[in-house]
């Protein structure tokens, strides 16, 4: 029952929460990013979703345009997870969830062996088990496997546990294995 439909509405009663108690950023965030970058506050980038459905992801910007340096700005941002914000939309609209496998770039998918395409039975997440429990840290195999675990286990129980430990890191960020971290990209067959 949770799975199929107590799930969703936990979402999307979360996704609107949050997106009230996070409005002072959206009215504050995008005219500081807009100066900051000279341009567009929002990443927008295609990531797969549930059934490896492409869906645009959301996120506050924090590389300028056309290089993959992260400015001073961009690297607060993400230190605090204040870039994840805009994906609350995504999960209002039923393209991510509150908890599941975050969702990688689209141009993995041809990468992934049988095993790993099973992380896309869900809807992805803007937190899952792979960030509670090291984040950029782990290798891509023990990410695969936090993400199937979660899969395979996907409860309301899971979920909260995944709440309260994610809640928990953003307020103790020597806790949390930061963001701040590099992953490196994904080569397929479990190497980097």
């Amino acid at each position: 029952m949770y799975r199929s439909k107590g799930k969703r509405i936990l979402d999307i009663l979360l996704a609107a929460m949050g997106l009230i108690t996070s409005l002072p950023f959206f009215i504050v965030l995008p005219p500081l990013l807009w100066m900051h970058f000279g341009g567009n506050p929002f990443f927008v980038q295609e990531r797969p979703g549930l059934n490896e459905r492409l869906f645009m992801i959301l996120k506050f910007r924090t590389m300028h345009e056309g290089c993959q340096r992260i400015s001073w700005f961009g690297i607060l941002l993400r230190k605090s997870s204040l870039d994840e914000l805009p994906q609350f939309w995504n999960v209002l609209r039923g393209e991510m969830s509150i908890v599941g496998p975050r969702p990688l770039l689209a141009e993995y998918l041809p990468l992934y062996n049988a095993w790993q395409h099973l992380r896309h039975n869900v809807r992805p997440g803007m937190t899952g088990l792979a960030q509670i429990n090291g984040r950029n840290r782990l290798g891509w195999e023990e990410k695969f496997e936090h993400d199937l675990h979660y899969v395979n286990n996907l409860s309301l129980a899971l979920d909260l546990r995944i709440m309260v430990v994610t809640i928990a890191n953003l307020l103790l960020p020597g806790k949390s294995a930061g963001p701040g971290v590099d992953a490196q990209p994904f080569r397929g067959n479990g190497i980097c």
